[in-house]
Protein backbone atom coordinates (compact mmCIF):
# COMPACT_ATOMS: atom_id res chain seq x y z
CA UNK A 1 0.00 0.00 0.00
CA UNK A 2 1.64 3.29 -0.90
CA UNK A 3 1.60 5.97 1.18
CA UNK A 4 1.25 9.81 0.29
CA UNK A 5 2.84 12.51 2.12
CA UNK A 6 0.97 13.66 5.00
CA UNK A 7 -1.99 10.83 4.72
CA UNK A 8 -3.59 9.43 7.64
CA UNK A 9 -3.82 6.16 6.56
CA UNK A 10 -1.73 3.47 8.06
CA UNK A 11 0.69 1.71 6.42
CA UNK A 12 -0.13 -1.83 6.71
CA UNK A 13 3.75 -3.24 5.53
CA UNK A 14 4.83 -2.04 9.74
CA UNK A 15 2.64 -4.80 10.91
CA UNK A 16 3.82 -7.99 8.76
CA UNK A 17 5.27 -10.07 11.19
CA UNK A 18 8.71 -10.32 11.46
CA UNK A 19 11.09 -13.11 9.65
CA UNK A 20 13.38 -15.55 11.80
CA UNK A 21 16.33 -13.82 10.32
CA UNK A 22 14.68 -10.17 11.54
CA UNK A 23 14.40 -11.76 14.62
CA UNK A 24 17.67 -13.25 15.30
CA UNK A 25 19.14 -10.10 14.07
CA UNK A 26 16.98 -7.67 16.94
CA UNK A 27 16.82 -9.90 19.71
CA UNK A 28 20.37 -11.41 21.33
CA UNK A 29 19.67 -14.44 22.51
CA UNK A 30 21.23 -15.28 25.87
CA UNK A 31 20.95 -17.60 28.44
CA UNK A 32 19.49 -16.21 32.09
CA UNK A 33 22.49 -16.10 34.63
CA UNK A 34 23.35 -14.45 37.96
CA UNK A 35 25.73 -12.09 39.24
CA UNK A 36 27.88 -14.68 40.67
CA UNK A 37 27.42 -17.53 38.04
CA UNK A 38 28.67 -14.55 36.01
CA UNK A 39 31.27 -13.75 37.85
CA UNK A 40 32.36 -16.93 38.23
CA UNK A 41 32.81 -17.45 34.13
CA UNK A 42 35.08 -14.93 33.94
CA UNK A 43 36.89 -16.10 37.19
CA UNK A 44 37.62 -19.52 35.55
CA UNK A 45 38.90 -17.99 32.11
CA UNK A 46 41.64 -16.21 34.03
CA UNK A 47 44.28 -19.20 33.88
CA UNK A 48 46.35 -17.57 36.51
CA UNK A 49 43.60 -17.32 38.98
CA UNK A 50 42.40 -20.60 37.79
CA UNK A 51 45.97 -22.25 39.03
CA UNK A 52 46.21 -19.98 41.99
CA UNK A 53 43.22 -21.57 43.53
CA UNK A 54 44.22 -25.09 42.96
CA UNK A 55 47.12 -24.33 44.42
CA UNK A 56 45.91 -22.61 47.46
CA UNK A 57 43.07 -25.73 47.42
CA UNK A 58 45.82 -28.84 46.99
CA UNK A 59 47.70 -27.20 49.59
CA UNK A 60 44.89 -26.80 52.26
CA UNK A 61 43.91 -30.23 51.84
CA UNK A 62 47.67 -31.09 52.42
CA UNK A 63 47.84 -29.51 55.79
CA UNK A 64 43.99 -31.26 56.69
CA UNK A 65 44.81 -34.68 55.52
CA UNK A 66 48.81 -35.61 55.77
CA UNK A 67 48.68 -35.60 59.20
CA UNK A 68 46.39 -38.36 59.80
CA UNK A 69 48.55 -40.84 57.58
CA UNK A 70 52.07 -39.43 58.42
CA UNK A 71 53.26 -41.99 60.74
CA UNK A 72 55.50 -39.40 62.79
CA UNK A 73 54.21 -36.56 64.99
CA UNK A 74 55.09 -32.58 64.90
CA UNK A 75 56.51 -33.15 68.13
CA UNK A 76 57.63 -36.40 68.51
CA UNK A 77 61.53 -36.85 69.40
CA UNK A 78 62.72 -39.92 67.30
CA UNK A 79 65.88 -40.73 69.26
CA UNK A 80 64.08 -40.80 73.02
CA UNK A 81 62.92 -43.92 73.95
CA UNK A 82 61.33 -44.35 77.24
CA UNK A 83 64.39 -45.80 79.68
CA UNK A 84 66.60 -45.89 77.36
CA UNK A 85 69.43 -43.31 76.44
CA UNK A 86 68.88 -40.51 73.90
CA UNK A 87 69.99 -41.81 70.06
CA UNK A 88 71.72 -38.48 68.86
CA UNK A 89 72.02 -40.59 65.27
CA UNK A 90 68.71 -39.07 64.35
CA UNK A 91 69.11 -35.31 65.12
CA UNK A 92 70.01 -33.08 62.24
CA UNK A 93 69.25 -36.20 59.69
CA UNK A 94 69.29 -34.78 55.61
CA UNK A 95 66.13 -35.42 53.27
CA UNK A 96 65.91 -39.73 53.16
CA UNK A 97 68.19 -40.14 55.86
CA UNK A 98 67.68 -42.63 58.63
CA UNK A 99 68.85 -42.89 62.35
CA UNK A 100 70.80 -46.11 63.59
CA UNK A 101 67.77 -47.78 64.99
CA UNK A 102 66.12 -47.55 61.89
CA UNK A 103 68.76 -48.82 59.79
CA UNK A 104 69.30 -51.85 61.96
CA UNK A 105 65.30 -52.29 61.83
CA UNK A 106 65.68 -52.71 57.93
CA UNK A 107 68.29 -54.66 58.00
CA UNK A 108 66.42 -57.19 59.50
CA UNK A 109 63.42 -56.46 56.81
CA UNK A 110 61.19 -53.99 58.89
CA UNK A 111 59.98 -51.17 56.30
CA UNK A 112 60.72 -47.70 57.41
CA UNK A 113 58.94 -44.76 56.14
CA UNK A 114 61.33 -42.27 55.18
CA UNK A 115 62.06 -38.53 56.31
CA UNK A 116 61.51 -36.66 53.08
CA UNK A 117 62.57 -33.54 54.76
CA UNK A 118 65.14 -34.86 56.96
CA UNK A 119 64.69 -34.01 60.85
CA UNK A 120 65.81 -30.82 62.59
CA UNK A 121 68.19 -30.46 65.39
CA UNK A 122 66.03 -32.20 68.20
CA UNK A 123 65.53 -35.40 66.02
CA UNK A 124 61.84 -33.93 64.85
CA UNK A 125 60.61 -35.02 61.03
CA UNK A 126 60.72 -31.86 59.54
CA UNK A 127 58.06 -32.75 56.52
CA UNK A 128 55.40 -32.54 59.34
CA UNK A 129 56.55 -30.13 60.61
CA UNK A 130 56.68 -28.18 57.93
CA UNK A 131 52.84 -29.43 56.58
CA UNK A 132 51.55 -28.39 60.73
CA UNK A 133 53.04 -24.47 60.36
CA UNK A 134 51.49 -24.24 56.88
CA UNK A 135 48.10 -25.64 58.72
CA UNK A 136 48.15 -22.59 61.44
CA UNK A 137 49.79 -20.32 59.13
CA UNK A 138 46.41 -21.12 56.64
CA UNK A 139 44.66 -21.24 60.03
CA UNK A 140 45.63 -17.69 61.36
CA UNK A 141 44.95 -16.34 58.27
CA UNK A 142 41.84 -17.44 57.31
CA UNK A 143 40.05 -16.65 60.79
CA UNK A 144 41.90 -13.16 61.41
CA UNK A 145 40.12 -12.59 58.12
CA UNK A 146 36.96 -13.19 59.20
CA UNK A 147 37.59 -11.36 62.46
CA UNK A 148 38.53 -8.50 59.91
CA UNK A 149 35.84 -8.71 57.83
CA UNK A 150 32.81 -9.00 60.92
CA UNK A 151 34.37 -5.95 62.64
CA UNK A 152 35.50 -4.15 59.29
CA UNK A 153 31.88 -4.76 57.46
CA UNK A 154 29.87 -3.87 60.91
CA UNK A 155 31.70 -0.50 61.73
CA UNK A 156 31.90 0.24 57.86
CA UNK A 157 28.17 -0.10 57.67
CA UNK A 158 27.02 1.98 60.38
CA UNK A 159 29.17 4.79 59.78
CA UNK A 160 28.48 5.04 56.11
CA UNK A 161 24.43 4.73 56.56
CA UNK A 162 24.32 7.07 59.94
CA UNK A 163 26.76 9.59 58.81
CA UNK A 164 26.59 12.78 61.19
CA UNK A 165 28.50 12.44 64.15
CA UNK A 166 28.69 8.56 64.15
CA UNK A 167 30.56 9.19 61.16
CA UNK A 168 32.97 11.51 62.33
CA UNK A 169 34.00 9.71 65.62
CA UNK A 170 34.11 6.37 64.09
CA UNK A 171 36.75 8.32 61.01
CA UNK A 172 38.65 9.56 63.25
CA UNK A 173 39.14 6.88 65.30
CA UNK A 174 40.29 4.89 61.95
CA UNK A 175 42.56 8.08 60.88
CA UNK A 176 44.14 7.82 64.58
CA UNK A 177 44.56 3.53 64.05
CA UNK A 178 46.27 4.45 60.24
CA UNK A 179 48.74 7.26 62.04
CA UNK A 180 50.11 4.31 64.11
CA UNK A 181 53.37 2.52 62.81
CA UNK A 182 51.73 -1.11 62.31
CA UNK A 183 54.92 -3.26 62.87
CA UNK A 184 55.81 -1.50 65.98
CA UNK A 185 52.13 -1.58 67.58
CA UNK A 186 51.79 -5.49 66.51
CA UNK A 187 55.16 -6.30 68.33
CA UNK A 188 54.14 -4.11 71.08
CA UNK A 189 50.56 -5.33 71.70
CA UNK A 190 51.77 -9.01 71.37
CA UNK A 191 54.56 -8.82 73.70
CA UNK A 192 51.93 -7.06 76.40
CA UNK A 193 49.31 -9.27 75.63
CA UNK A 194 51.85 -12.31 75.73
CA UNK A 195 52.34 -11.77 79.46
CA UNK A 196 48.60 -10.62 80.59
CA UNK A 197 46.84 -13.39 78.87
CA UNK A 198 49.33 -16.34 79.48
CA UNK A 199 48.15 -16.64 83.18
CA UNK A 200 44.48 -16.17 82.27
CA UNK A 201 44.46 -18.86 79.89
CA UNK A 202 46.07 -21.56 82.01
CA UNK A 203 43.80 -24.69 82.59
CA UNK A 204 41.67 -24.02 79.88
CA UNK A 205 40.84 -25.01 76.12
CA UNK A 206 42.50 -21.88 74.88
CA UNK A 207 45.94 -23.25 76.66
CA UNK A 208 46.68 -25.11 73.76
CA UNK A 209 46.43 -23.02 71.48
CA UNK A 210 48.75 -20.67 73.85
CA UNK A 211 48.83 -17.23 74.38
CA UNK A 212 50.48 -15.62 71.44
CA UNK A 213 47.86 -17.29 68.91
CA UNK A 214 45.60 -15.22 71.00
CA UNK A 215 47.24 -12.13 71.21
CA UNK A 216 47.58 -12.28 67.44
CA UNK A 217 43.59 -12.76 66.85
CA UNK A 218 43.01 -9.56 69.25
CA UNK A 219 45.84 -7.24 67.26
CA UNK A 220 44.13 -8.08 64.41
CA UNK A 221 40.59 -7.25 65.74
CA UNK A 222 41.95 -4.26 67.35
CA UNK A 223 44.20 -2.68 64.15
CA UNK A 224 43.19 -4.39 60.96
CA UNK A 225 39.63 -3.69 60.48
CA UNK A 226 39.95 -0.47 58.93
CA UNK A 227 40.90 -1.08 56.04
CA UNK A 228 37.85 -2.58 55.57
CA UNK A 229 35.71 -0.03 57.28
CA UNK A 230 36.81 2.39 54.99
CA UNK A 231 36.50 0.35 52.09
CA UNK A 232 32.52 -0.52 53.31
CA UNK A 233 31.69 2.90 54.53
CA UNK A 234 32.57 4.34 50.81
CA UNK A 235 30.53 1.64 49.27
CA UNK A 236 27.31 2.19 52.20
CA UNK A 237 28.02 6.72 51.09
CA UNK A 238 27.58 5.91 47.58
CA UNK A 239 24.37 3.48 47.96
CA UNK A 240 22.54 4.59 50.58
CA UNK A 241 21.02 7.50 48.26
CA UNK A 242 19.55 5.35 45.59
CA UNK A 243 15.60 4.34 44.85
CA UNK A 244 14.97 1.58 46.64
CA UNK A 245 17.05 2.27 49.88
CA UNK A 246 14.65 5.60 49.86
CA UNK A 247 11.71 3.43 49.08
CA UNK A 248 11.87 1.18 51.64
CA UNK A 249 13.11 3.53 54.68
CA UNK A 250 9.41 5.30 52.91
CA UNK A 251 7.63 1.61 53.99
CA UNK A 252 9.30 2.15 57.65
CA UNK A 253 12.52 -0.30 57.21
CA UNK A 254 14.65 -0.14 60.00
CA UNK A 255 17.95 1.04 59.54
CA UNK A 256 19.45 -2.89 60.19
CA UNK A 257 17.21 -4.57 57.70
CA UNK A 258 17.97 -2.06 55.43
CA UNK A 259 21.60 -2.34 55.85
CA UNK A 260 21.38 -6.45 55.48
CA UNK A 261 19.09 -6.71 52.64
CA UNK A 262 20.30 -3.74 50.44
CA UNK A 263 23.59 -2.35 51.07
CA UNK A 264 25.58 -4.92 51.94
CA UNK A 265 24.24 -7.63 49.31
CA UNK A 266 25.15 -4.47 46.84
CA UNK A 267 28.74 -4.55 48.26
CA UNK A 268 29.40 -8.09 47.98
CA UNK A 269 31.96 -8.44 45.24
CA UNK A 270 34.00 -5.82 47.07
CA UNK A 271 33.75 -7.84 50.70
CA UNK A 272 34.86 -11.03 49.13
CA UNK A 273 37.49 -9.50 47.19
CA UNK A 274 39.19 -7.76 49.94
CA UNK A 275 38.72 -10.90 52.24
CA UNK A 276 40.61 -12.42 49.85
CA UNK A 277 43.72 -9.95 49.75
CA UNK A 278 43.53 -9.53 53.23
CA UNK A 279 44.67 -13.42 54.05
CA UNK A 280 47.70 -13.27 52.72
CA UNK A 281 48.68 -9.97 54.58
CA UNK A 282 47.53 -11.90 57.98
CA UNK A 283 49.76 -14.78 57.15
CA UNK A 284 52.75 -12.87 56.46
CA UNK A 285 52.41 -11.15 59.71
CA UNK A 286 51.33 -14.34 61.95
CA UNK A 287 54.71 -15.21 59.76
CA UNK A 288 57.13 -12.53 60.86
CA UNK A 289 55.73 -13.09 64.38
CA UNK A 290 56.78 -16.16 64.55
CA UNK A 291 59.71 -15.37 62.99
CA UNK A 292 60.74 -12.84 65.91
CA UNK A 293 59.57 -15.61 69.01
CA UNK A 294 55.88 -13.72 69.07
CA UNK A 295 53.86 -16.54 67.47
CA UNK A 296 52.85 -19.90 68.18
CA UNK A 297 54.65 -21.61 71.67
CA UNK A 298 56.74 -24.33 71.18
CA UNK A 299 56.91 -27.10 70.32
CA UNK A 300 54.33 -26.22 67.62
CA UNK A 301 55.44 -25.00 64.82
CA UNK A 302 54.56 -22.61 62.30
CA UNK A 303 56.09 -21.50 59.12
CA UNK A 304 57.86 -18.49 60.62
CA UNK A 305 59.19 -20.21 63.59
CA UNK A 306 60.11 -22.80 61.18
CA UNK A 307 62.42 -20.09 59.64
CA UNK A 308 63.89 -18.45 62.53
CA UNK A 309 64.82 -21.61 64.08
CA UNK A 310 66.52 -22.64 60.61
CA UNK A 311 68.87 -19.91 61.44
CA UNK A 312 71.19 -21.39 63.64
CA UNK A 313 72.24 -23.93 61.11
CA UNK A 314 71.77 -21.61 57.88
CA UNK A 315 75.14 -22.87 56.77
CA UNK A 316 75.09 -26.66 57.10
CA UNK A 317 71.30 -27.12 56.44
CA UNK A 318 70.14 -24.34 54.13
CA UNK A 319 66.90 -25.89 53.28
CA UNK A 320 65.47 -26.09 56.26
CA UNK A 321 65.47 -22.57 55.80
CA UNK A 322 64.89 -22.41 52.51
CA UNK A 323 61.85 -25.00 53.07
CA UNK A 324 59.18 -22.71 55.16
CA UNK A 325 60.27 -19.61 52.75
CA UNK A 326 59.00 -21.37 49.49
CA UNK A 327 55.88 -22.11 51.33
CA UNK A 328 55.07 -19.16 52.40
CA UNK A 329 55.70 -17.44 49.39
CA UNK A 330 54.04 -20.17 47.31
CA UNK A 331 50.43 -19.11 49.80
CA UNK A 332 50.87 -15.63 49.73
CA UNK A 333 51.78 -15.12 46.04
CA UNK A 334 48.77 -18.23 44.91
CA UNK A 335 46.16 -16.15 47.69
CA UNK A 336 47.53 -12.17 46.12
CA UNK A 337 47.02 -13.72 41.91
CA UNK A 338 43.61 -15.32 43.30
CA UNK A 339 42.60 -11.70 44.88
CA UNK A 340 43.30 -10.24 41.90
CA UNK A 341 41.17 -12.71 39.86
CA UNK A 342 38.50 -12.30 41.70
CA UNK A 343 38.61 -8.39 41.99
CA UNK A 344 39.30 -8.82 38.09
CA UNK A 345 35.73 -11.13 37.45
CA UNK A 346 33.43 -9.61 40.17
CA UNK A 347 34.53 -5.81 39.95
CA UNK A 348 31.60 -4.41 38.03
CA UNK A 349 33.66 -1.31 37.06
CA UNK A 350 35.79 -3.61 34.90
CA UNK A 351 33.25 -6.39 33.23
CA UNK A 352 34.29 -4.33 29.78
Amino acid sequence: MNKTPFSMHVNVDDFIPATEDEKSYMVQMRPSTTFFKDGMKRLLKNKIATASLIIIILITLASIVLPAFWPYSYDQMLGVVPRKPVDPSYNNLSPFQYGETELERMAEGEKIFPHVFGTDSAGRDYFIRVVYGTRISLSVGFFASIIVLVIGMTIGSLAGYIGGKVDLIIMRIVDIIYSLPDTLMVILLASVMKVTLGPLIEDTVLASLGSNIISLFIVFALLYWVSMARLIRGQILSLREQEYVLAAQATGARAGWVIRKHLLPNCISVVIISTALQIPNAIFTESYLSFLGLGVNAPMPSLGSLASDALNGISSYPYRLIIPAVVISLIVLSLNLFGDGLRDAFDPKLKS
